[in-house]
């Protein structure tokens, strides 16, 4: 099924991002200079309830946004999620400039079948126009998404049985693609009209997204993340797994861990960026990465910023998605700066709430 677009003005929706290790959730709003930020919330994900950016348990996940919904303002029940992972597929598709919306949808129903390895019936579709194909000015670049139906109603189940109201599961990738936006003040004044690569290391998944002239081009995920370096710290210094995400948090370890621990791990870095960026060159044709922006919770490991930019040779810097923005003040200021790059996913679906992708819910009166 292709899903309608939601061209109503929304009323205010979290973006909750649910990761294999803990949830974080963003309510942003708007005000005549900026965004404000209202709210940012945590919750530890029990081990298992997610693998491979999977919902393996419901109800475990729902306890979590349980605690999450405690957090957020009464008055905001809708929220924005995001599906992500091998069961995800973004495709630019060209299609006929003279197509109105109704045989763009009709027409692209049609080439899906063609490009997506699974039965449509099990499939939620969405598109989004793009702009005109410079090659051939006769046809128009379209963003073709589409996630595995099930992948999309298990969030949709985890934020319901936690008190939320699932009004849109996006694309991890574009939610990302719209945080970067917010990052653009940390980067020099030409970064609106290049091409950028933000790398969102996650707990056990990278996601490489690009974006040019600010739109999403492509994206890929690759199995790497943070958890080698905490399973590093565990075998090391005997500490069990909880003892050694906290202690990599705090960077509450002894002096030899920068040969024993990060200097390995920085090097496994490098090596899974430098491949993804090739890989990037080599399907896309293009030249090359003009700026790099390191997102997700093990952004916050020691050096990355500086060993990026020396070794990849490209201009790196760690996102800041709440640079600029008015801050409520009954948010922790110094602490949201030592951890706002694990809230890039979750801002960019914050950010939903004023733009009018996979899952729309309907309103009520349809």
């Amino acid at each position: 099924m292709l899903s309608s677009l939601w061209k109503k003005k929304t009323s205010l929706m979290v973006g909750i991002d649910i990761g294999s290790h803990s949830i974080k959730a963003v309510l942003l709003s708007q005000n005549d200079t900026g965004y404000v930020l209202e709210t940012v919330a945590v919750e530890v994900m029990p081990r298992g309830a997610i693998v491979d950016r999977e919902i393996q348990d419901i109800e475990a996940v729902g306890k979590v946004v349980a605690k999450i919904r405690k957090k957020i303002s009464s008055s905001v029940i809708q929220a924005a999620s995001a599906v992500s992972g091998q069961t995800v597929i973004t495709k630019i598709i060209y299609m006929d400039v003279a197509l109105n919306e109704q045989e763009l949808a009709s027409q692209i129903e049609i080439e899906a079948d063609s490009l997506i390895p699974y039965p449509l019936d099990e499939v939620s579709l969405d598109f989004e126009a793009l702009d005109i194909n410079e090659s051939d000015p006769s046809k128009i670049n379209v963003l073709l998404s589409a996630a595995r139906t099930e992948s999309v109603e298990a969030r949709v189940a985890a934020l319901d049985a936690g008190g939320f109201v699932a009004k849109v599961i996006d694309v991890e990738s574009y939610a990302i693609s719209r945080a970067f936006d917010l990052t653009l003040q940390q980067l020099p004044d030409d970064a609106s009209g290049k091409i950028v690569a933000t790398v969102d290391l996650g707990a056990t998944m990278m996601l490489f997204s690009v974006t040019e002239a600010s739109n999403h081009i492509y994206s890929r995920d690759q199995l790497f993340g943070g958890e080698q370096y905490t399973r590093a710290i565990v075998s090391y210094y005997n500490k069990s797994f909880e003892e050694a995400e906290l202690a990599k948090l705090s960077n509450d370890l002894p002096p030899s861990y920068t040969f024993e621990v990060l200097a390995p791990f920085h090097t496994i870095l490098v090596q899974q960026i430098r491949r993804a960026i090739q890989m990037f060159l080599t399907t896309s044709g293009k030249e090359k990465i003009d700026y790099l922006v390191i997102s997700g919770g093990s952004a916050l490991v020691e050096g990355i910023e500086q060993l990026l930019t020396e070794e990849l040779g490209i201009h790196t810097v760690i996102a800041d998605p709440f640079s600029g923005m008015e801050i409520a003040s009954k948010i922790n200021q110094e602490q949201l700066a030592k951890t706002a790059p694990r809230f890039m996913v979750a801002a960019g679906l914050a950010l939903r709430s004023f733009v009018c992708l996979l899952y729309t819910s309907p309103s009520p009166r349809d």
